[in-house]
Parts: structure tokens; C-alpha cells; sequence
């Protein structure tokens, strides 16, 4: 008896493409399952961002010709501030606490009111000029020797802005017109987790011209450079990393999509 050979039908090959296909497919989906893929495109897109990230100007100062470039504009070596309009002052008469105040705002024409002297005008004298001022006046209507300290609580004439990858930026005052980059950066709260921390610029306006200078926060910190003073209408912006605010995105994401589940 002759045996005979089955004819095994073979798909076309369409039809076995798709086959094919939807096996791979199937294969893939075991492997990586749609939610750990949706985590891997997060990760390879900010792993993209890094060539597409901002950086400072080139023609900003770096290393020490940045601290150059802030101390040629700086404040004159001995300068003291003088009250402005809208400052808080911190009036002290020692055994008199109806005339101390620890905090007395002046107006906008850079006068306040006191206690058995009426309206002082203050803006434009330093702290010294405003207390001899008052104690004359103290001294000539009541006291044979008051003892008066004065100091600037609030400068709102001077003030610094602090914008970027700062965890609360704004504009912020400087105490008696001065202040260290560290403590305006402080003063909004710190980089935030996407700050660049090598990437700190400062601006000034001097003449009408712009000058910007680029400076490490991690060597201020850690003391290896200066803290560069500051001056009232500098701007500070602190420069974002565009890959770790990604990949913080995806730390976000992580848990919502169960992406390190066991399969």
C-alpha cells in the first residue's frame, strides 16, 4: 500500500507578514508591557532634551573675569545708604517705649510722623543723619540726653530679583542695600531639584549698558570661590537643566503607570 504525501497549505505571504507580525507583536508585549514602554519613552525623550537645553551667552563673564565684571560696577568702597521713599525704619529711644518702633514706614515723599516732632523728613540721609536729627529734636522738647538708634528694617529703594529654577522667586530686598549672591539665592527659598547649580547668572544695568556674569553656586557653597556682593537692580536667574527636570517627570510618573511591577 503507497503512501501518500499530505500537501501542508503554506499562507501567502501577505497573509504570513501579518502573521508574523502580530506574533512579534505578542512577543513584545510579554517583554515590555505598554506601561513599562510608555516609562522608556520618558526616559529616551529626556535623554533628547539634553542637546536641546538652554545655556548662558557666551559673551557673558566667567570665572574671574566674572567677579571682575561685578567689581567694576560695585557700590564705591565706604558708601552708606541713605533712606529712600517707602523703607521701614526701626526706631529705638532707650526707656521710652511710646517713642520706639520697630518698624515706622516712610511715605512716598520720604517723610513719617514721630511722637512730639510731627513729620521728619528722612530720605536721602543716612541712619547716623536721621539719629542726630531726632535726638536734637527729642533733646529740645523733652530729654537733656536721648539715646536714639536707628536702623533701615526695609529697603523697598533697593532690591534684588531672583528668577529661574529657585524654588520661590521674586523681587526681594536687600538688608541696608547690601547682600551676598548666596543670601538673595536664599532668600527665595533655594535652586530648586532642576537648577543648574554651575549656571547662575547675574545682570546689571550700569550706564545703560547690560553686564552679566556666570557663577558656580556649588564652589560658593562649599567655599572654594567668593560670594559676590550684590547691589539694589541686579537680576539674578538661575539656570534650569532641562534633562533633570525630565527625568524628574518621569520619577513623578513612575508610580502612577506601576512601571517596575513584576512581570
Amino acid at each position: 500500500m503507497g503512501c501518500t504525501k499530505r500537501n501542508m497549505a503554506i499562507p501567502p505571504a501577505p497573509r504570513r507578514m501579518r502573521i508574523e507580525k502580530a506574533a512579534g507583536s505578542q512577543l513584545m508585549n510579554r517583554i515590555f508591557p505598554a506601561r513599562l514602554r510608555v516609562a522608556l519613552c520618558v526616559v529616551a525623550s529626556s535623554m533628547g532634551l539634553a542637546a536641546c537645553q538652554s545655556y548662558p551667552d557666551d559673551s557673558l563673564a566667567r570665572g574671574a573675569d566674572a567677579y571682575r565684571t561685578l567689581e567694576a560696577t560695585a557700590r564705591p568702597e565706604g558708601a552708606v545708604y541713605r533712606i529712600g521713599p517707602f523703607d521701614r525704619l526701626s526706631i529705638s529711644v532707650y526707656g521710652e517705649p511710646s517713642l520706639s518702633f520697630a518698624e515706622l514706614p516712610v511715605d512716598a515723599e520720604g517723610r513719617f510722623d514721630y511722637p512730639l516732632i510731627g513729620s521728619v523728613d528722612a530720605a536721602g540721609l543716612t541712619t547716623g543723619e536721621l539719629t542726630r536729627r531726632i535726638k536734637a529734636r527729642l533733646d529740645d522738647e523733652l530729654y537733656n540726653d536721648a539715646r536714639v538708634t536707628i536702623f533701615v528694617k526695609g529697603s523697598a529703594s533697593q532690591y534684588v530679583t531672583v528668577e529661574g529654577a529657585v524654588n520661590e522667586p521674586g523681587r526681594f530686598e536687600l538688608p541696608q542695600g547690601r547682600a551676598t549672591l548666596l543670601e538673595m539665592i536664599a532668600q527665595a527659598q533655594s535652586p530648586s531639584r532642576t537648577a543648574k547649580l554651575d549656571q547662575v547668572m547675574v545682570f546689571r544695568m550700569e550706564g545703560g549698558q547690560r553686564t552679566g556674569a556666570v557663577f558656580n553656586l556649588v564652589d560658593i557653597r562649599t567655599g572654594a570661590a567668593d560670594d559676590p556682593p550684590l547691589r539694589g537692580g541686579d537680576m539674578v536667574v538661575v539656570n534650569n537643566s532641562a534633562l533633570k527636570g525630565a527625568f524628574r517627570d518621569f520619577l513623578l510618573t513612575a508610580p502612577f503607570f506601576n512601571t517596575f511591577r513584576a512581570f
